[in-house]
């Protein structure tokens, strides 16, 4: 079995029951918000008080809404194009919501609209461009992800061309390219949140159709689901997902290849949909949320980017997954 042959939980055994690992997930999630709220604060009542509900609180709040966002963007994509190697960073989505946000904060610095609105079209472009490339190279799963790889490089050869000659264009450079959280407003975030919660809901109305692409496009129609529909509505929610997040919280990666790679891992037979979107959305949280806490505290007081920290986790684990795959394993 490899790549080209493998889709996503395709396999039919496994005996993982799913509450205790919610519950651990939920354990996790309570465990991290309250170590990147809490940990760590000194200083008088005031200050305290000003970094608790200015830094602290919206940081954490954003990682929460961003985990869930990539991840669940990851797991949507994966089962619309058959391809467990699919993701927002792989798929050049990421990368073109940076880039038109980066051309937003250029040129309507003040407008936190126009900021989403330029992601959304930027990831909308890159996704067209992979599609068009894969159909005109041959449209397999493999060149899929070839063809994400180069519109992502494409596009990040763009936002480090804005970064260089227009390095005002944001606050912190090095953050979002590389993925980050310092400075997240609470005008921002509650932006963020007015797509991306309605976005994970209506993941879960695509649910039921969702369950029908692991019987393959013929006999999901021969059932009654409109396919080409139902793919296009799965991909434009996973879009919309990524811009929300990258428009707050840059270029992070890899979240959305990562978590629900591992949950298939967990549960080795086919989970319901609704069940595997809830589990991507909390751990992504989870992920993120613990991520950016290590991020904070490992070189204390010097903080990484935690995009950086990811990166570092997540490009092993995609050539895990590659030689895992050629192997046939």
């Amino acid at each position: 079995m490899n790549i080209e042959e493998t889709r996503p939980g395709s396999k039919a055994r496994g005996g993982t029951p799913f509450l205790p690992v919610l519950f651990l997930g939920a354990g996790l999630l309570l465990l991290f918000v309250w170590l990147s709220v809490f940990y760590g604060l000194r200083g008088t009542a005031e200050s305290v008080s000003r970094i608790l509900w200015f830094v602290r609180v919206p940081r954490t709040a954003a990682a929460l809404l961003c985990g869930a966002a990539l991840s669940t963007a990851g797991y949507l994509m994966q089962e619309a194009l058959h391809n467990a190697l699919a993701s927002p960073s792989m798929m050049g989505v990421n990368a073109g919501a940076g880039l038109f946000a980066l051309l937003a904060a250029l040129l309507f610095p003040f407008a936190i609209g126009a900021r989403f609105v330029l992601a959304f079209l930027g990831a909308l472009l890159s996704i067209a461009l992979v599609l068009l490339i894969a159909k005109r190279a041959g449209y397999s799963r493999t060149v899929i992800v070839l063809s994400g790889v180069a519109v992502s490089a494409l596009m990040g050869a763009a936002v480090n061309g804005i970064v260089s000659f227009f390095p005002n264009a944001v606050a912190d450079k090095q953050a979002f390219t590389l993925g980050g959280l310092v400075g997240v407003s609470y005008a921002g975030l509650a932006f963020a949140a007015v797509f991306i919660l309605p976005a994970l809901l209506f993941g879960t109305f695509l649910a039921g159709g969702i369950d029908l692409f692991a019987l393959g496009d013929e006999i999901a129609q021969g059932l009654g689901l409109h396919v080409t529909r139902h793919r296009l509505l799965t991909l434009l929610t996973a879009t919309v997902l990524a811009a929300a997040a990258v428009s707050i919280g840059g270029l992070i990666g890899f979240i959305g290849l990562i978590v629900p790679n591992v949950m298939r891992r967990v549960f080795p037979g086919q989970l319901p949909a609704r069940k595997m979107l809830l589990l991507s959305a909390l751990f992504g949280s989870v992920l993120l949320t613990a991520a950016d806490f290590l991020a904070r505290r490992l070189f204390y007081p010097y903080e990484l980017p935690v995009g950086l920290l990811l990166s570092l986790l997540g490009a092993p684990f995609f050539i895990w997954m590659l030689m895992h795959r050629k192997r046939g394993v």
